[in-house]
C-alpha cells in the first residue's frame, strides 16, 4: 500500500507521528508532500500535491492535516476524483470509507489527540467501500461541468 500525506505548518507535528505509524508499525510506503517544518505555510500546496497524487492512482490513499481541517479538505476536493473527508473519530472515518468510499482522510490537527488520529487512520485503511445504493450516490456526487484546476 502507498498512502500520500501532507500538512500544513498547525499539523506538523501530528503528521510526523502519522507517518511514522504508518512507515514503522504498518510497514506502509508514505509519499510525503510536506510541510516539513513548524514554519508558516499555505496549506492549499500540499492539499492539491496530495490530491493531485489520488486523482492520477499514484497512491491508494491520501491523509491530509491543517489545523481545522476544513481548508485542506476544500482544497482536496476540487479534484473530481477526489472524496476527501473530514473525520475526527474512528467511527466517523469509518463511515467515510463504507459509505462514502473516501480516498482521502483529513484530520483536524489542532483538534484531536495522537491518539484518535491514529484510530481514524486505522479504521480508514481497515474499512472497505460497501458498495450497492451508496455507489449510486457516489456517482451523483461529481459535476461533469467543473473541470479541474
Amino acid at each position: 500500500m502507498k498512502i500520500s500525506i501532507g500538512c500544513d505548518h498547525a499539523a506538523f507535528e501530528l503528521k510526523e507521528k502519522v507517518k511514522q505509524y504508518l512507515s514503522t508499525k504498518k510497514s506502509i510506503q508514505v509519499n510525503d508532500w510536506g510541510c516539513y517544518s513548524e514554519e508558516r505555510c499555505d496549506y492549499p500546496d500540499f492539499g492539491h500535491a496530495v490530491a493531485e497524487d489520488v486523482n492520477n492512482q499514484k497512491c491508494d490513499f491520501g491523509i491530509l492535516m491543517c489545523g481545522s481541517g476544513n481548508g485542506i479538505n476544500m482544497t482536496a476536493n476540487k479534484w473530481s476524483g477526489v472524496r476527501s473527508a473530514l473525520c475526527w473519530n474512528s467511527e466517523i472515518a469509518n463511515m467515510a470509507r463504507l459509505h462514502n468510499d473516501a480516498n482521502i482522510l483529513t484530520l483536524p490537527g489542532r483538534y484531536i489527540s495522537e491518539e484518535e488520529a491514529i484510530k481514524c487512520v486505522d479504521e480508514f485503511l481497515n474499512t472497505g467501500f460497501e458498495g450497492g445504493r451508496h455507489a449510486d450516490r457516489i456517482a451523483k456526487i461529481s459535476n461533469k461541468n467543473l473541470k479541474n484546476i
